[in-house]
């Protein structure tokens, strides 16, 4: 017979409850030490910036969490070109419009676009009767030699003396007419250099020469139009103010008269001399200024003077130094005096 349990005597746990009992009570200490060991230094290093860098005092402390992350850029020297960037076309030298000498009816076609013409040839017929009279046929003569580029008459069209038969250029001498905007006439001469870049042609770079400079503007566009000639300057490539090399293809028949023709043409160069990235100055009520990172990390407030510039750097005529550290990302938020953190 199972003894009786005195009234009010708690009844004795069983040993496997005890045994998970024991093993709760060791996982949930384990956890709470897991948890205070990952998040307590935590607190601790964020409550003091300083401490955690081995400095002291309560300023160091607001410097650092009060930098500015930015980039920089030191003043060196290279050559820098401006240049402004045109589109024009490509045109036959001694582009011309044959025309009858009197009017009347076209009989005769002797050419075809694409034909070789010499100067003195006879191109077509005009008859120049009119009702009831009539006259002997009178011949349209080439006064260039070249080749057929247009051919806009047909067969019995009634011809003006201002009416053009045939438009005949010089194949063998491509040039590219474009038009300067006046703000840059003074710098435009003959044989000032250009690079060309053809739509037609993707990847490749030739070389031309200013050949004719009008002597007047167009009133109404405010321009000046130049005509370039392509020079062979394959076995001359140019390094450009970037750095980057710049190989010129070869004239050849691949390019064609009426080919969209994009042009390059560098008004003005300087050499060996300081040059910033385009996108470390800041206009500020008509100066123009940059920021200058010190030894100490503090960025300095610097009024520069400016000389010419290309799409990515600017020459600096005066307030900075070859070696000092321009601020060329993350400036626009800057004041004189800021700490400043360098992102590499």
């Amino acid at each position: 017979m199972t003894p009786s349990n005195p009234e009010g005597e708690p009844k004795k746990k069983s040993k496997p409850a005890k045994i998970v009992t024991a093993i709760i009570v060791f996982v949930c200490s384990i956890f709470l030490l897991l948890i205070a060991y990952t998040f307590i230094p935590k607190k601790e290093k964020a409550a003091d910036p300083v401490a955690a860098q081995g400095g002291t005092g309560g300023r160091g402390a607001s410097a650092v969490r009060n930098a500015a992350a930015v980039r920089i850029t030191p003043v060196n020297t290279a050559t820098i070109e401006n240049s402004v960037v045109i589109n024009g076309d490509v045109l036959a030298r001694n582009q011309v419009s044959i025309v009858s000498s009197m009017p009347g009816k076209l009989i005769e076609a002797r050419l075809r676009i694409g034909d070789r013409v010499n100067q003195g040839d006879v191109v077509a017929m005009i008859d120049p009767s009119r009702p009831g009279e009539v006259y002997s046929l009178s011949p349209v003569i080439s006064p260039i030699s070249g080749t057929v580029l247009q051919a806009p008459c047909n067969i019995g069209d009634t011809l003006s003396t201002q009416s053009a038969v045939y438009v005949i250029g010089d194949l063998s001498s491509l040039r590219v007419e474009t038009r300067v905007p006046e703000r840059f006439v003074s710098s435009v001469r003959r044989g000032l250099g250009a690079q060309v870049r053809l739509e037609a042609i993707p990847g490749e770079v030739f070389y031309a020469e200013i050949d004719e400079v009008s002597p007047v503007l167009d009133p109404a566009s405010r321009t000046i139009r130049i005509l370039l000639r392509f020079i062979d300057r394959s076995s001359r490539p140019v390094i450009a103010a970037s750095g980057e090399t710049i190989n010129f293809s070869r004239p050849s028949d691949r390019i064609k008269a009426g080919m969209f023709a994009t042009i390059s043409l560098v008004t003005q160069t300087r050499a060996d001399v300081p040059v910033i990235p385009r996108i470390s100055v800041i206009n500020t009520y008509g100066s123009w200024i940059v920021f200058i990172v010190d030894e100490g990390g503090i960025a300095r407030r610097h009024e520069v003077k400016l000389g010419i510039e290309n799409e990515d750097f600017i020459e600096v005529l005066d307030g900075v130094e070859l070696g000092d550290r321009i601020v060329s990302a993350g400036q626009n938020f800057l004041s004189d005096g800021d700490p400043v953190r360098i992102l590499e």
